[in-house]
């Protein structure tokens, strides 16, 4: 016969017996494989997500005042005034105490002394903020020291004892953090240098988290040197692709975070100069390239750029939709102005507010792609660049 009826039935038999036998096996396999793919989940998750969106609200990006005693006492000698505490007061109260700044400005980063500070009035800083819907955020990073063999690269300190430090900032009501490691185009970069800067951002991130803590990640490009802009996005790429594949080894939740990049441009000796469009360009084509649409917000540093440049180049950059909330994180390109107006005198406090307000207001408009600078004085194109910067 062409069939044989009991061999057939013997073969499905034995094929049945074998399925139900490898079943347990391959779900076992499907479920090592689930468990191979780590989820991460903290207590702070849906918060972290929460805040990150908060901070990259339409309209409104960051106020970077989280200057080191050392580097505001340079500001502050810049107008005549002495590096003492009154002093660093006065001026931060200036800032936090500014009506109306949070219509603006949706997170102030704050270093430790100011976190813990209060007004003249007493009135905690942190507290001024709040009551605007302005998110407080500390510098955790201890700064930037000498690397080791290397060409006069930095690597950043700060890792030992964060966990406890963020969990007492956190206590204290900061909700976002900060860490800067820098990358020098001159100086190589080195892939020791990139590596280092890339893993302690990540490490970081992923302890900032775990206290709840949505991490700033910010691997800055320095303006140094006169590098074209071509060479400029080589190197952004670099640092970019190494920070998210150790965020992804650690487990960062990209949701969770904020970066803060610095812009695609040539180097401050550069004799080529680019207009907004293609900082823009370029800048966007770097991110697009590195950053996935997971991540809340991308919050520009300035750089040592001039107050003008900086705004145009936000500007240029949301003339169409971006994956991404793309805002500014600005210091000096905030401030410049509000210290030259200021001059450490108390008559002189609202017309320094005013000022905060209008490049605020300024870069509010570049966020949503409606800035005009057809208002702006001759000081906003002074360059705030400095070369050696902490």
């Amino acid at each position: 016969p062409l069939f044989d009826t009991r061999g057939q039935l013997h073969l499905l038999h034995t094929m049945a017996l074998a399925m139900r036998t490898a079943a347990p096996t391959v779900a076992g396999r499907a479920a090592s494989r689930r468990s191979a793919v780590v989820v991460r989940a903290t207590k702070y998750d849906e918060e972290l997500v929460q805040t990150a969106h908060k901070v990259a609200s339409k309209g409104r990006g960051i106020l970077a005042m989280d200057e080191s005693n050392a580097t505001c006492g340079k500001r502050l000698e810049s107008i005549g005034l002495e590096n003492t505490e009154d002093n660093r007061r006065a001026y931060r109260e200036l800032l936090v105490t500014t009506p109306g700044l949070g219509q603006y400005i949706s997170g102030a980063i704050l270093f430790e002394e100011t976190l813990f500070q209060s007004t003249s009035t007493g009135k905690k800083m942190v507290d001024c903020l709040t009551e605007q819907s302005i998110v407080p955020g500390i510098k955790v990073d201890k700064g930037l020291v000498p690397l080791s063999n290397s060409n006069g690269e930095s690597w950043c300190m700060g890792l030992d004892g964060l966990d406890k430090r963020c969990a007492e900032y956190y206590k204290a009501g900061a909700r976002f953090a900060k860490w800067r490691s820098v990358v020098s185009i001159p100086a190589g970069p080195s892939i020791i240098a990139l590596r280092d800067c890339a893993y302690g951002l990540a490490r970081y991130a992923a302890i900032a988290q775990n206290a709840g803590l949505v991490p700033i990640v910010e691997p800055e490009v320095l303006l140094d040197g006169d590098q074209d802009i071509d060479r400029c996005l080589e190197v952004q790429e670099a640092i970019w692709a190494e920070t998210f594949k150790y965020m992804a080894d650690n487990k960062v939740m990209l949701e969770g975070i904020l970066l803060k990049p610095a812009m695609v441009t040539p180097g401050a000796d550069s004799k080529a100069k680019v207009p907004p469009e293609t900082v823009a360009a370029y800048t966007l084509k770097m991110l697009r390239r590195r950053v996935p649409p997971a991540v809340p917000g991308i919050m520009f540093l300035s750089g040592g750029q001039s107050e003008l440049e900086a705004t145009l180049n936000l500007n240029a950059m949301n003339q169409s939709p971006n994956p991404w909330h793309v805002s500014f994180s600005y210091a000096r390109a905030l401030q410049n102005s509000v210290l030259k107006t200021w001059q450490g005198k108390p008559e002189n406090m609202k017309a320094g507010q005013d000022a905060l307000l209008k490049r605020a207001k300024a870069n509010s408009d570049a966020q949503l792609g409606q800035y005009d600078p057809s208002n702006e004085s001759a000081d906003a194109s002074q360059r705030t660049y400095e070369k050696v910067r902490g």
